[in-house]
């Protein structure tokens, strides 16, 4: 009940604040110099910090907004979905040295067989006006002396539901790199005791870095369909910092013919 009067309460005073500067600013022409240089100072003051507020105010707001799922797709997809990486903050704010087979949260884990591992990661806040993420992923890379540097992203079971072979799915993303790599994109869909993989390598030179995986070419068994992730996997990833601004997925059916 206290919170509920201070609210009461402080509306109040900004209602007659605001009714005040209102009455001084419309009585300006015709008030005495004196009490105008009080008003005028006061003025300046009470400016300073409402630029202030303003400022940090259209900062903050401008950013994505955290949890966002939003993002173009397919005006028939049936699923979409943004990995909760990209759109909440981590239980962990980066890490230096990344050991192999590193959890990233629920959902991403990456995997390398670096003997000395020189690998950070950094989750950061997207600020940009393009952005539609909340987060990005941020990797430095320095001396690799591995074979296989890869980002695995386990898809939710709603995407996996109801999946069928004339089913389309999407994989969009922004990439930022210090200097050019290849980006490969795997599709690994796991149906009884085998595993369909479809390879498809990241456009990263065009304006949208997108590939789409059609099923009608794998030997999916639809009834037994149990589980689907995908692999990034970086080639010579070595002295390059790759930050991985977004990662979205969709899937729709291919129009029957």
């Amino acid at each position: 009940m206290a919170g509920q009067g201070s609210g009461i309460m402080d509306r109040l005073i900004q209602r007659a604040a605001l009714r005040r500067w209102a009455k001084a600013a419309r009585a300006a022409p015709d008030t005495g110099l004196q009490q105008l240089r009080r008003d005028r100072l006061a003025a300046r003051r009470l400016r300073q910090h409402l630029d202030s507020l303003i400022h940090v105010a259209e900062a903050r707001l401008a950013l994505p907004t955290v949890g966002n799922q939003a993002f173009p797709k397919p005006h028939d997809a049936d699923w979409s979905w943004r990995p909760e990486l990209w759109c909440g903050p981590s239980a962990w704010p980066g890490v230096a040295s990344v050991p192999q087979k590193s959890m990233l949260g629920d959902e991403v884990t990456l995997f390398h067989d670096c003997a000395h591992s020189e690998l950070c990661l950094r989750q950061l806040r997207n600020t940009r006006a393009a952005d539609l993420a909340a987060y990005g992923l941020r990797m430095d890379v320095f001396r690799f002396d591995g074979c296989y540097f890869s980002l695995a992203v386990d898809l939710p079971e709603a995407g996996v539901r109801g999946l069928k072979r004339r089913h389309l799915i999407r994989v969009e993303a922004i990439v930022e790199m210090e200097k050019p790599i290849e980006i490969f994109a795997r599709l690994n869909i796991r149906h009884g005791p085998n595993t369909e993989q479809i390879v498809r390598e990241l456009p990263l030179q065009e304006d949208k870095i997108r590939v789409e995986f059609d099923l009608a070419y794998t030997k999916l068994n639809e009834k037994r369909v149990d589980r689907m992730w995908l692999d990034l996997i970086f080639e010579r990833p070595q002295m390059n910092q790759v930050v991985l601004r977004d990662l979205t997925f969709s899937r729709r059916q291919r129009a029957e013919l």
